[in-house]
């Protein structure tokens, strides 16, 4: 069968190609062309680089549109259908002869020679040659930037320009704007038998029905448009005897049932389809929407950024029995995840099952060095154990890496299906290549993982393995091929004459850092772990005591505010004789973050804050905090006062101090931290880490575990994992305390804005109703009011808070109030019935 691909990744060994409706297929390295073949060939007999191969990455890109045809289809062990095809011109073009070929046509081909005026272009018909001018290829070239000639095995598309000798002898062009414009016609002489795809028609709609159109093109050709394949911009707007421009996508060789497009990326040839942007995939999506829904094959939604997406029938249920119809009307929502995108249908393809809106891990992407996984065993192997990590990511652990000993029979051990424990030892998501370590010494490791030389600092203790013992000592290996010398003098503290006859490759060793040069990739370890230097750093990095230390952490004093600045307020300590001058953050007004800034807004130099608590002194100036639950939690003693309190298990309130793209580093009182990963910051997928925590933002953290060596504590942020108690009564607690606050910023913005507007404000709550008039309504569908109760501030209502109601200017309404902000003087209103007839 013949397809219009999309190159979807290019690796040593083959191209990954998307072919439509979301399928994907595979072209082996020996499937490009003849001539490639050949250079391939004649490398392997040499046993050394030739300069004429050239790799595939140096030709092909993500991207390009290439004409294929299916050489093989076969379901691999773990049920997964693997395509398998070939670009080779003599097998696409095989319907094609010589007396076939007419002026204009658009064929693919291969560069097979380089000439001093051209080059020869296999284009894969028998008895014919082609030729194409180098002043035909310049504008190409240039555009392309990959050199100034073109590579024997580069794929083109070529137009004739010049037949000579009943087809014998070709002319071609490959200038982008020829491409382009190229139209298949019936002058061209095309047949069922020889037709290609990536040929652009002009086709007439014959019927449309709800899964697709019915064309007619090149005279005497029908074919299928299916519902994927329309224009998005103009689905539901076709009609029968309308034109318009198609390119063949397939083309069946026994049935020769012809598949088309109308998307416009592929109306013009030589241009390459829309590309989904690399932090969209694996994303969640908490909306979706139903915009149709297809009984034999799936569902089409729109995401939350306006594009479409397509979920196949077993995507969108966990089982066929528990798969209900009528949750996919137009319309409907669900949330959904991107799990691939399918070039040649520009469209995200979407899964449903919450097994794979949860999953941890979905491409070799996700998967980092030194993570710890869960999978089955899927195949034992001489050259080791492949395990299933998920149902498109298998890992390999070498025959070494099976036990902390060499198993001579790893099948007694293991069997296809049990479930291991592994630690990924190398990731390359380029290459989909995942290496696995079962050894408990690695798995079970605390101590911090050494992927890169730079990592390597003098000091740094950690876990590798043996892979080489002799005479002048031992090389040890980590993790991502990192691997040092520990020379025969560093082995132990008494002399080893023989190191090959203690230490045994595969072995897992503890090491220390002695010295790296990361540019050389040298390394310099020891097993002598007696480190002075290591202890001599850390004493110099803990702080020394101060002399006099006036106030101890968790006590309460009151301030006078002495200036606003941009981050904070500059306070002086009431009631001290010296007249300290100490510093609140402005994240450390409130446990709301909401509230901080109205705070620090309505706040004015002279005012008083009773019941502020000192956080910390670290010498440049001392630092308050009103934050209510971390002063409620010194208090009561719910604190740990040094790493060595620590257990897992705890749970502590603190405050966030930095937020980066692996996970969350929060800050206790008395100064003690950790980190919480991006897997445990929060009970629902997290893609961008900063749209979940904001720095100082309060919170409860759950320890998961501890480092002593390195005195590093890992956290979960987890709602689920982190209550004390009543989830019921603490979420009461919070917004107690909320309300508490709200009402002292409404007493202080009575004293600071205009008797009108400070009126407003205080008198305003959630739930309020209001009569209002109607001042404006927006192009958007939200609306403006005015009223008494509202003077001197804007009421704003969102389309969706309009309810059914077709209101116009001047009309007088009931609303409720949803939310009022003081800082920007808006109140939120809304008119839905059921709001107001909700409320007590």
């Amino acid at each position: 069968m013949l397809f219009l691909g999309c190159i979807k990744e290019v690796s040593d060994y083959e191209l990954v190609v998307s072919l439509p409706n979301g399928l994907t297929g595979f072209v082996p390295v020996t499937q490009i062309s003849e001539a490639y073949s050949k250079l391939l060939n004649k490398q392997v007999a040499q046993g050394e680089l030739l300069e004429d191969l050239n790799s595939l990455s140096d030709m092909y890109s993500p991207g390009t549109l290439v004409r294929c045809v299916v050489t093989s289809a076969e379901k691999s062990a773990d049920g997964r259908r693997s395509v398998k095809l070939s670009i080779d011109p003599k097998k696409v073009n095989k319907g094609l002869n010589a007396s076939a070929l007419a002026l204009g046509m658009l064929l693919s081909g291969f560069v097979s020679s380089v000439e001093d005026h051209g080059y020869l272009i296999d284009v894969g018909v028998k008895g014919t040659h082609a030729f194409l001018p180098r002043q035909k290829a310049q504008n190409y070239i240039r555009a392309l930037k990959r050199g100034p000639d073109l590579k024997i095995g580069q794929n083109l598309n070529c137009v004739i320009v010049e037949v000579k000798n009943e087809g014998r002898v070709v002319c071609l062009s490959v200038d982008r704007s020829e491409v382009a414009a190229s139209l298949a016609t019936e002058r061209q002489n095309w047949t069922l038998s020889n037709l290609l795809p990536g040929l652009v028609v002009k086709a007439r709609v014959q019927k449309v029905a709800p899964l697709g159109i019915k064309v007619s093109f090149l005279s005497s050709f029908t074919g299928i448009v299916d519902f994927m394949h329309m224009d998005p911009e103009k689905a539901g707007n076709y009609s029968p005897d309308q034109v318009m421009k198609a390119c063949i996508l397939s083309v069946h060789p026994t049935s020769k049932a012809v598949r088309l497009t109308l998307r416009q990326a592929f109306l013009h040839p030589g241009g390459s389809p829309n590309q989904l942007s690399n932090d969209r995939l694996g994303a969640v999506v908490e909306e979706s929407t139903v915009k149709a829904f297809y009984k034999q094959f799936g569902a089409v939604f729109e995401l939350d950024d306006g594009t479409l997406a397509f979920a196949r029938l077993k995507h969108l249920s966990k089982t066929r029995k528990s798969f209900k119809p009528g949750a996919f009307k137009a319309g409907c929502k669900h949330r959904c995840r991107i799990i691939d995108y399918s070039l040649m249908d520009e469209m995200c393809i979407v899964s449903l099952k919450y097994q794979v809106i949860e999953a941890r891990f979905l491409r070799h992407q996700d998967i980092h060095t030194g993570d710890v996984v869960q999978g089955k065993v899927f195949a034992l192997k001489p050259i080791g154990m492949q395990v299933k990590v998920t149902d498109g990511i298998k890992g390999l652990v070498p025959s070494l890496h099976l036990a902390d000993v060499i198993l001579k029979h790893p099948e007694k051990k293991y069997s296809v299906g049990d479930e291991v424990r592994c630690r990924v030892l190398e990731c390359n998501p380029e290459g989909k290549k995942l290496i696995l370590t079962l050894k408990k010494g690695l798995v079970q490791s605390k101590l911090p993982v050494l992927s890169n030389y730079e990592d390597a600092k003098p000091g740094l203790i950690t876990h590798g393995f043996v892979v080489c013992a002799r005479e002048f000592g031992c090389i040890v290996k980590f993790y991502n091929d990192v691997k040092g010398l520990v020379p025969k003098n560093e082995l132990s503290s008494e002399p080893i004459s023989c190191p090959e006859k203690v230490f045994h490759e595969g072995q897992v060793v503890k090491v220390m850092v002695l010295k790296c040069e990361p540019q050389q990739e040298r390394l310099l370890l020891s097993f002598r772990l007696s480190s002075k230097s290591a202890q001599e750093d850390q004493k110099e990095c803990t702080p020394k005591k101060k002399q006099e230390m006036k106030y101890q952490i968790g006590e309460l004093v009151d301030v006078k505010v002495l200036k606003k600045k941009d981050n904070g307020l500059e306070v002086s300590i009431l009631e001290d004789e010296s007249n300290t001058i100490a510093w609140i953050p402005t994240a450390h007004l409130s446990d709301f973050i909401v509230n901080c800034k109205l705070l620090w807004h309505c706040l004015q130099e002279g005012d008083v804050l009773p019941r502020v608590m000192f956080l910390s002194d670290k010498g440049e100036r001392i630092t308050l905090s009103r934050k209510s639950a971390v002063i409620s939690a010194v208090q009561e003693d719910q604190v740990v006062r040094s790493f060595s309190e620590i257990q897992p298990g705890m749970l502590l309130t603190g405050y966030v101090r930095n937020v980066m793209p692996f996970g969350v580093f929060v800050e206790f009182p008395f100064g003690v931290t950790g980190l919480a990963p991006k897997v445990t910051m929060c009970d629902k997928f997290v893609t961008d880490t900063k749209e979940h925590f904001v720095v100082g933002q309060t919170v409860v953290a759950k320890v998961m575990s501890i480092d002593e060596e390195k005195q590093r504590v890992l956290l979960n942020l987890k709602v689920s994992e982190c209550s004390s108690g009543s989830p019921a009564e603490e979420s009461f607690a919070l917004l107690n305390q909320y309300f508490k606050e709200m009402k002292e910023i409404r007493n202080l913005l009575r004293r600071r804005e205009e008797p009108s507007v400070a009126r407003s404000l205080g008198e305003l709550v959630a739930g309020k109703e209001l009569q209002l008039v109607v001042q404006d309504v927006k192009e958007d569908g939200s609306a403006l009011f005015s009223g008494s109760c509202v003077t001197g501030l804007t009421a704003t209502a969102t389309r969706y808070h309009l309810g059914d109601k077709n209101i116009v200017p001047g009309e007088k309404t009931k609303a409720l109030v949803l939310h009022v902000d003081a800082l920007t003087s808006k109140v939120h209103v809304s008119l839905r019935e059921e709001l107001l007839k909700q409320r007590p």
